[in-house]
């Protein structure tokens, strides 16, 4: 791999693409060209890399010819059609969208975790679902020390999950509701100001929908552990920016708060934020814009056997996407 890559962000303008940009700069990505993809109608836009500005180009399948490493985000329909184009050019395709993820032959990598997966790639290689990522970040410092078996779990998910315009919808609607003038609503089947809706991605015939689904699955794969169970609802709230999970987690050996502490103050990208006589614990608030996940709450599960509780936060747009799909390039030029 080249040092310094010819990279494209793909979705360049969506939310995640606007933050993967901001990252390469941030963390001082050895670019040494960047292009900047996205579909017809934001061809032309100006964005800024390093001061200075780059014109957004029309995504077509002719548009990887010499590109070392491609981020896209720019949704499933569109790395279906477009990812195998530019794996075939030979770029390497870091993609955000769940198409690839469950595919046995592309790697599904976090870095802190499963670095070594990257190397196993032909051309394709998938970031995990947000959720998932922020929810493993601190378990799977646990898993390896203590072997976690199945976990509960209930996230709490900023609308920035679902993109821009869900952004633009809760500020919307704040507004709406604070003037005494009717909710409109566009991109969720509820108003989300001001509620809560108990629905992320579409219903399976299980019951559970996808975005549930994912954390067991993904999890499996990432960390290398077919036996894992997780039960999982997913809760869209009210928050414009980082994801909340509420953990229990059972594991095979014993483990005591004062253990799992000294585990998590040692795994890599997480912080311990957990001082609830001074009511510290983390919150999306204090997470969001941070490259660190953060988690709290620590406590022994009192309705499970060698259980524990915790609290995790993490903003999705970076660790939940834009930061770990850089980390996967910075682990391509290693």
């Amino acid at each position: 791999m080249n040092p310094n890559p010819h990279i494209a962000v793909v979705g360049a303008t969506g939310a995640v693409g606007i933050e993967m940009i901001k990252t390469l700069e941030n963390r001082r990505f050895p670019v040494g060209k960047l292009t900047l993809l996205a579909s017809a109608r934001s061809s032309g836009k100006q964005l800024t890399y390093n001061g200075r500005s780059i014109t957004v180009e029309t995504l077509t399948k002719d548009s990887f010819k010499g590109i070392d490493i491609a981020l896209f985000s720019a949704g499933g329909d569109i790395s279906r059609e477009f990812a195998p184009a530019a794996a075939s050019a030979g770029c390497v395709v870091v993609d955000n969208s769940s198409a690839f993820r469950m595919n046995p032959e592309v790697p599904l990598v976090v870095p802190e975790i499963n670095p070594s997966a990257v190397k196993n790639h032909q051309g394709i290689i998938a970031n995990p679902n947000c959720t998932t990522i922020v929810t493993l970040m601190a378990l799977y410092p646990l898993h390896v020390a203590f072997g976690v078996s199945r976990i509960f779990a209930s996230s709490y998910q900023a609308v920035s999950g679902t993109g821009a315009k869900a952004i633009e919808e809760l500020e919307r609607q704040v507004g709406e509701v604070v003037a005494g003038r009717p909710v409109t609503r566009s991109v969720y089947p509820h108003q989300i100001a001001f509620n809560v809706i108990p629905q992320v991605d579409s219903f399976l015939p299980s019951g559970y929908t996808k975005e549930e689904m994912k954390m067991e699955n993904e999890g499996r794969k990432i960390m290398s552990h077919p036996a894992f169970r997780a039960s999982v609802t997913c809760v869209r709230v009210p928050v414009y920016r980082a994801h909340s999970v509420a953990v229990s987690a059972e594991f095979e050996r014993a483990i005591t708060v004062e253990s799992a502490r000294a585990v998590l103050q040692q795994a890599p990208g997480l912080d311990v934020v957990d001082s609830p006589e001074k009511s510290e614990y983390p919150l999306p608030l204090v997470a969001a814009e941070k490259y660190n996940c953060q988690v709290g709450r620590l406590r022994m599960d009192c309705a499970l056997d060698n259980g524990l509780c915790f609290w995790v936060a993490g903003d999705q747009l970076l660790k939940g996407a834009a930061l770990n799909a850089v980390q996967i390039a910075e682990e391509l030029i290693k």
